[in-house]
């Protein structure tokens, strides 16, 4: 089974940084692409970021790019989201989950298989 653990969420005020991390259990991380999604009440989740398993191919969804940085640690089986320059809009529950189809970076909801329990980011305007 494949367990992800988010952390690093809290409050924080617009223009704010912080760094969540995705601590993963199981043989599945080193292989697979891995995604931040996120989602605020009353919303679809939506994609936030990948990286493609050798850290190789990284996608961006239009409303963090050149805000956020995602990066993992295979070693560790540890994906990050870097976020800078917060938006009150940014505030939702962060998920990290990984890509179960294909090799390629995939942005939707339903090409993820294993998702993390979340991690709340509220920015504050």
């Amino acid at each position: 089974q494949v367990q992800l653990v988010e952390s690093g969420g809290g409050l924080v005020q617009a223009g704010g940084s912080l760094r969540l991390s995705c601590a993963a259990s199981g043989r599945t991380f080193n292989s697979a692409t891995m995604g931040w999604f996120r989602q605020a009440p009353g919303k679809e989740r939506e994609f936030v970021a990948a990286i493609s398993s050798s850290a190789r191919s990284i996608y961006y969804a239009d409303s963090v790019k050149g805000r956020f940085t995602i990066s993992r640690d295979n070693g560790k089986n540890t994906v990050y989201l870097q976020m800078n320059s917060l938006k009150p809009d940014d505030t939702a529950v962060y998920y990290c989950a990984t890509q179960s189809t294909g090799l390629r970076i995939a942005t939707r909801v339903d090409h993820y298989d294993y998702w993390g329990q979340g991690t709340q980011v509220t920015v504050s305007s």
